[in-house]
């Protein structure tokens, strides 16, 4: 028997599903994330996306909201962000 919790499900489609994508501070790492984004997500509000550079300058952590329609549309979202070798974490 296991005692792992599951996690917990989503329901689609899913309005505002906030996702914040960390990676190295270049100046083009918040336009390379919105052009992956706007792949899997057409309908993406650039005006609500943030940026934000960590305490020392070396990462940025770019926040956005999509409409999440699936489960592998969030997948395919998240491996072709970590496919461009710039992003080192998607949360």
């Amino acid at each position: 028997m296991s005692t792992e919790p599951e996690a917990p499900k989503i329901e689609f489609p899913h309005p505002n599903y906030p996702i914040k994508v960390i990676g190295d501070n270049l100046a083009d790492f918040k336009g390379m994330v919105i052009e992956i984004v706007q792949v899997h997500a057409p309908d993406l509000d650039i005006e609500q996306i943030t940026i934000q550079a960590s305490g020392k300058g070396n990462y940025s952590a770019v926040r956005l909201k999509i409409t999440a329609t699936s489960e592998q549309q969030l997948i395919n979202l998240h491996e072709d962000l970590k496919a461009t070798g710039r992003v080192k974490m998607v949360l």
